[in-house]
């Protein structure tokens, strides 16, 4: 399955874990501004970070307009969301979910959600029903089990 893994990132770590999940998929990892190349892959990979009070990466404004506009019918999408569940517990990885709320009634198939357990958040855009849309990471508080959950979710996507 070919994949793509198309990022926004602000202070690099959305894209280290970007890169980090692309070489364990053997994955073209490249910035959101490229989404327009979303139509070469079987499997497409969104991966964001959330700011201020639950507000999407910069770097995903334009290519969330273009998102909204592509035929996506068939196309498989999962998440990578990157947080800080102790400092913005009540919006953490919101982001993912503001993407997701845009293109889910285009057709696609989400795949790749993942538990909410071990995680400490208030609220969530990012979250339904105990299940994350896809890979949840905090850097900040929870580094140690980033390269546990990262092999994980690679597992569950093959």
């Amino acid at each position: 399955m070919k994949t793509g893994i198309f990022y926004g990132s602000t202070t690099g770590v959305t894209q280290d874990i970007s890169e980090r999940v692309g070489k364990l998929l053997n994955a073209d990892v490249m910035p959101a501004s490229d989404i327009d190349k979303i139509k070469d892959y079987d499997l497409a990979i969104l991966a964001t970070s959330t700011w201020g009070m639950g507000d999407l990466q910069d770097d995903w404004f334009d290519p969330l307009d273009k998102l909204k506009t592509m035929d996506l019918a068939g196309k498989k999408i999962a998440f990578i969301g990157v947080g800080d569940q102790e400092g913005f517990g009540d919006t953490f990885v919101d982001g993912i979910g503001i993407i997701y709320d845009e293109i889910k009634g285009k057709g696609i198939t989400l795949v790749g959600k993942t538990s909410t357990d071990g995680y400490s958040f208030s609220d969530s855009k990012g979250a339904d029903d105990g299940e994350f849309l896809g890979l949840v990471i905090d850097e900040n508080n929870q580094s140690n089990l980033t390269d546990e959950r990262i092999a994980a979710w690679v597992e569950k996507l093959k």
